[in-house]
């Protein structure tokens, strides 16, 4: 059967169960309406024409339940897009949804073994603490002793140094007296040496001593030099002077000062110079080192020969 342009453009809008039905309600129209125009009189044509108007009418509010339903697609399909897209929002909110949740889970896997790490850390510092507690509870008992061994310690020490004092008092007391008997010991050999030296210079050196004594000397305005020995003799007829130290036992140190002293007087004895020394004694090598400086060493075994 030929169908109207509208009727099958709202065909076209229907879902093809509903449009096969409606195609079917329309052929079996079409096809009861064939067999009435070949069948019916005039009396039925005319009843025939009333129930086409009434299958017109039908037809027309078909049409309208169909543009209705038609419409109503459309709108279910407007609606399922809508859905469609809502959903497929929400699927990729889910899946960014369970992206953060499986981060979060990470973050909170990674926050508990951090939280073991800490707890086993703390346990760690709190076991150190109570070691160093302990540690510090015996250094508070060592300082303690240590304290008490530094209180008798100062108090020897006050008592070792009332005791140094009282040496080193003692000890000054022994130094002059030995400085004394120094210079006694000294004096003695210088006055024997005086003496013995007179015919010792003779035999030796074929010297007339003339003077011979302890005396100073002015280097400078004010300024004196000590000279153990200190005189002059007549040798053919010349004049030569007689410079020497005496020391109860020779030490290198002592020929050393007294060659430097030498440098600071010999100018003012100007001519032939006879450099003596006299001791008790001295080494080997200070020997060698006065034979090596030019100076005549004399024993005070030599002086004793010579001696009333």
């Amino acid at each position: 059967m030929p169908y109207s342009v509208n009727i099958i453009k709202l065909l076209d809008k229907v879902e093809a169960p509903i449009r096969e039905v409606l195609i079917a309600i329309l052929e079996e129209i079409e096809r009861q309406r064939r067999q009435w125009e070949e069948s019916v009189t005039k009396t039925e044509f005319n009843e025939l024409k009333s129930i086409v108007v009434e299958l017109a009418e039908a037809q027309k509010k078909t049409e309208r339940a169909v543009s209705e339903l038609a419409k109503a697609q459309e709108k279910a399909e407007q609606r399922l897009q809508r859905l469609e897209e809502t959903v497929q929002e929400l699927a990729e909110a889910q899946k960014e949804t369970e992206q953060r949740l499986q981060k979060l889970e990470e973050t909170v896997q990674s926050l508990a073994e951090a939280q073991k790490n800490t707890e086993r850390r703390l346990n760690e510092l709190a076991e150190a603490q109570k070691k160093t507690e302990q540690r510090l509870q015996r250094l508070e008992g060592t300082v303690q002793s240590l304290a008490e061994a530094q209180k008798k310690t100062e108090e020897e020490l006050r008592q070792l140094g009332a005791e140094v004092r009282k040496l080193a008092a003692e000890h000054r007391k022994t130094r002059e007296q030995l400085g004394g008997l120094a210079h006694t010991v000294g004096y003695m050999l210088e006055d024997k040496a005086y003496e013995a030296l007179l015919h010792l210079l003779k035999r030796d050196y074929g010297i007339d001593v003339k003077e011979l004594k302890r005396d100073f000397v002015e280097i400078s305005p004010n300024k004196y030099e000590e000279i153990n020995i200190l005189g002059y003799g007549d040798r053919n007829g010349a004049k030569v002077w007689i410079i020497g130290e005496c020391k109860a036992q020779l030490k290198k140190r002592d020929v050393d000062n007294f060659l430097k002293k030498l440098s600071r007087i010999e100018h003012l004895f100007p001519g032939e110079k006879l450099l003596i020394v006299v001791t008790y004694q001295t080494s080997p090598q200070i020997k060698r080192y006065i034979d090596e400086k030019g100076l005549k060493i004399y024993y005070s075994y030599e002086l004793g020969r010579f001696l009333v």
